[in-house]
């Protein structure tokens, strides 16, 4: 009988980098048709806009550091690091922005620190924080979803708003929000936050025409089906195993579990768990955002942690903070703490009682 030696890891598997990331890519397409469907063409032109510029950046970069440039674009990590920007952005948003956002991803936060494998921070969600913090007006236009909206927009009058500014009536983003009846706030989370703040109730801000046709009796129309349609993606994901339960599971427990402690404490002034979870970008963010396996915690101990205070993160920023949704800057601030985690949940060393490595 042979018998083969070999060095650890033992554990093999059958996907490579590419494999990962094109499953990524097509458990994403529900979600991406679904806000298409509410929400216009903008996505596919941002989306276009991104996948472009992220393989130019990366190309060039890898040119400079005399790296394989057509194996290392092939992994289809820049393209995802793209979609998952566009997806995140407002579909109308100007086309330099969305240029100097994926620039930003790829240059600053991905091939700064090495390249794939060697990034800190998720570079979609910084380079969404940067536009923000950059472009706060422009990156909160966002439009009412087709349902609700008085004038339409076709593929050209969407390309005409992107790339000048106007439609080919004439009309600004600004302009064709105001169109709408009822429609006052870029997003759900933006309206009920607002609304709170002049004193209206929750009950109150429910009855808005913003969720009729929406998912349960909180779920605003449009966004709330996109989350269910992520929602069906992400569990495609973990079926396929591509991504385990641990991240996605403890987070959003725990935005169901905190927004509950509030939400029983005062309900006139705290949304309901259900809100949280189906209106924004929780969903998104649980399996496509906060599973990154270059920035987030690799024990499985870890990763419960780790989705857990993002969860948490997630409803103190919305519920006390100055922005309305905070997935970006919820995953932010819990990758400055997985070396932490990891260092604390490491798993014990066979051998070993637990405490030594």
């Amino acid at each position: 009988m042979k018998l083969n030696l070999a060095s650890s890891p033992h554990l093999r598997t059958k996907r490579d980098t590419s494999q990962v990331m094109r499953l990524v890519l097509y458990a994403m397409l529900p979600g991406i048709a679904c806000q298409v469907l509410f929400f216009g063409w903008g996505l596919v032109i941002q989306a276009f806009l991104a996948v472009a510029t992220a393989l130019a950046t990366e190309a060039a970069i890898l040119s400079l550091r005399n790296k394989q440039v057509k194996r290392n674009l092939s992994d289809y990590s820049a393209v995802l690091t793209a979609c998952l920007l566009a997806v995140s952005i407002p579909p109308t948003l100007p086309w330099w922005m969305t240029v100097t956002g994926t620039f930003f991803a790829i240059a600053i936060v991905k091939q700064l620190y090495g390249g794939l494998g060697y990034n800190l921070f998720n570079p979609a969600m910084v380079a969404y924080v940067v536009l923000l913090v950059s472009f706060p007006a422009a990156m909160t236009q966002w439009l009412p979803p087709e349902g609700v909206r008085a004038a339409a927009l076709s593929f050209t009058d969407t390309l005409s708003l992107i790339f000048t500014g106007y439609t080919q009536t004439g009309l600004d983003v600004t302009q064709i929000r105001d169109v709408a009846d009822g429609m006052t706030s870029a997003t759900p989370l933006d309206q009920v936050k607002t609304g709170l703040t002049r004193s209206s109730t929750y009950s109150e801000l429910l009855a808005s025409p913003i969720y009729d046709g929406g998912l349960f009796d909180s779920g605003a129309a449009g966004w709330s089906w996109v989350s269910a349609a992520w929602a069906l993606g992400g569990l495609a994901l973990w079926r396929l195993k591509v991504i385990s339960w641990h991240i996605p599971g403890s987070m959003i427990a725990s935005v169901a579990l905190c927004a509950l402690f509030l939400h029983l404490l005062n309900q006139d002034i705290y949304a309901s768990p259900v809100f949280h979870l189906i209106n924004g970008s929780v969903l998104f963010g649980a399996f496509f955002i906060a599973t990154d396996p270059v920035s987030a915690s690799t024990t499985a101990r870890g990763r419960i942690v780790f989705g857990a205070l993002i969860g948490l993160w997630i409803v103190i920023i919305r519920t006390f903070g100055g922005y309305p949704d905070a997935i970006a800057f919820a995953v932010i601030i819990m990758n400055m703490a997985v070396p932490l985690i990891d260092y604390y949940t490491r798993p014990r060393t066979y051998g070993h009682p637990r405490g030594k490595a």
